[in-house]
């Protein structure tokens, strides 16, 4: 899927998956109490190094190091740029 960002070497290229709006007990929280979002579907991957083979795949869901990343605005949507090594699992 290409978008117009292409991540290079081992970078991926994510969109955070949207915070908990409310809590377990039903309790609405503003935006400012929301835990930030460690989940995030992998929308672009760079063609990996020779060091380092890419193991992702645009669709993948995936849990994400907390303070990893460069976020970037493009065409009104939020994305942020990381390394493939920031990535800390992929989920199914």
């Amino acid at each position: 899927m290409s978008f117009g960002i292409k991540p290079l070497g081992s970078r991926v290229v994510i969109k955070k998956l949207e915070a908990e709006e409310k809590t377990e007990g039903g309790i609405i929280l503003t935006s400012s109490a929301q835990e930030k979002p460690q989940m995030a579907e992998v929308v672009a991957v760079g063609p990996g190094t020779k060091d380092e083979e890419m193991e992702l795949k645009a669709g993948d869901k995936v849990v994400f190091s907390k303070y990893a990343g460069t976020d970037v605005k493009y065409e009104g949507e939020e994305y942020t740029i990381m390394s493939q090594g920031d990535i800390l699992a992929v989920v199914e």
